[in-house]
């Protein structure tokens, strides 16, 4: 059953462990919420430790990957991996710096870009889109628990909880 739920990945973990597990106290923490409902991850991230939200293209199938770090307390995104300059994937001149991932494929690095609130909302694809958070090891599919649904994604500052 689990397998089911959580795909594919590095690691799978249950979202009961997520939730169970708490944040150590003057941590910070990476957040995902259903707009209008409960948390459905938590995960600690000091400052300058990061995180990547993960994904496979919903045509042709590649995996995607926007990387975050928590900078002084500022949600910053950072890297991205794109595979391809497939539907909707591009480089922004001026928006980090463009570099050969030795696959035919591109990563924009030194992106830099603060995000505003330090919280976005994420609508997690179906199926073989699988969105998921990864954070070292510890790997949380949004798409298993709240497809299609609008999810918070926030770093929550230590003083902020």
């Amino acid at each position: 059953m689990i397998d089911a739920l959580w795909g594919g990945g590095v690691r799978r973990l249950p979202l009961l462990v997520l939730l169970l597990s708490p944040v150590p106290a003057g941590a910070d923490a990476l957040t995902a919420t259903l707009v209008d409902g409960p948390e459905i991850a938590r995960f600690d991230v000091p400052e300058g430790t990061g995180w990547c939200v993960l994904w496979n293209h919903s045509v042709k199938g590649f995996p995607v990957s926007d990387c975050y770090e928590n900078r002084a307390g500022r949600m910053v995104l950072v890297t991205a991996h794109l595979p391809d300059f497939a539907a909707g994937l591009d480089h922004i001149p001026g928006r980090g710096r463009q570099v050969t991932d030795g696959q035919g494929g591109y990563f924009i690095l030194d992106i830099n870009e603060p995000v505003p609130g330090n919280a976005y909302i994420l609508r997690p694809g179906a199926g073989p889109v699988n969105h998921r958070l990864q954070v070292g090891d510890s790997i949380v599919s949004l798409s298993a628990v709240a497809q299609h649904q609008r999810v918070r994604i926030a770093l929550e500052r230590k003083q902020d909880r």
